[in-house]
């Protein structure tokens, strides 16, 4: 049996709904939708969003409204669902999920962005060391571990058009990419370049400089898996066609 799971920063769920999105998700039919910055509470979506048949919805909101935010469509019964890191600092930001499914764990996130200020920075450093002590610890109890979301950070030079004006530029700063490189050797593999090695392959363009009529992108949607699971995933792609959010989607296939 296969899987399809898809991950797509959508910029706000209330504003890819105008857009098509129910339409989208039943033509592209993955078996599990992850989204990020869906920007919303529950209560404040329409019941035609919140009630997608065949899938059960889950969302884990920030505290402010408009901000943050990730979800999970799912066609799969869970074995259970967590929505907190368990630090109220990163929690009330609503960037995580987490869901069991029995043969893995499913981690939806949507890592802070650095670009505001020294402080959102640090906040962003101290989030990924959070998240990488919570993923090494269900990896060191042998469990098979998905996670995917917005990573805000670009790994390496290929991974975005413009690497050198960007040296000094949150989402690819030494320290940033420094960390990604740490999270990996704990035995965590960027899927999607064991089945892509070409350049110019991005999920984010700058909205205000029409940067995506010319490809001027970075990769910053990912997913990772652990390197035990990483034999089960049989393709792993980029939907650079998909509109409708200054990010595109992200994907893999995975053998259950």
């Amino acid at each position: 049996m296969s899987l399809k799971i898809i991950s797509w920063n959508v910029n706000g769920i209330r504003a890819i709904h105008k857009k098509g999105f129910i339409d989208w998700l039943k033509e592209e039919n993955p078996d599990i939708m992850c989204l990020q910055e869906t920007k919303a509470w529950p209560e404040q979506l329409p019941e035609e969003l919140k009630n997608i048949t065949p899938y059960e919805s889950f969302f884990s909101s920030a505290e402010k409204k408009g901000y943050s935010g990730v979800g999970i469509y799912s066609k799969i019964p869970p074995i259970s669902v967590e929505y907190k890191l368990g630090t109220d600092e990163f929690d009330s930001e609503g960037r995580t999920l987490f869901i069991d499914y029995g043969d893995f764990v499913l981690f939806n996130i949507y890592y802070p962005n650095g670009k505001a200020s020294e402080t959102r920075l640090e906040y962003k450093l101290g989030f990924y060391e959070a998240f990488l002590s919570k993923v090494v610890d269900l990896k060191k109890e042998g469990r098979n571990i998905i996670i995917c979301g917005d990573l805000n950070t670009a790994h390496k030079e290929i991974d975005l058009a413009r690497p050198k004006e960007n040296s000094k530029t949150s989402g690819f700063l030494p320290i940033e990419r420094a960390w990604v490189d740490k999270f990996l050797n704990q035995g965590f593999v960027d899927i999607f370049r064991e089945f892509c090695k070409s350049p110019d392959q991005y999920t984010w363009w700058d909205y205000a400089t029409r940067a995506r009529e010319r490809n001027v992108g970075w990769r910053i949607d990912y997913f990772f898996v652990d390197n035990k699971t990483q034999n089960l995933v049989s393709d792993a792609f980029i939907l650079p066609n998909v509109h409708g959010s200054d990010h595109c989607p992200v994907g893999i296939t995975l053998n259950r």
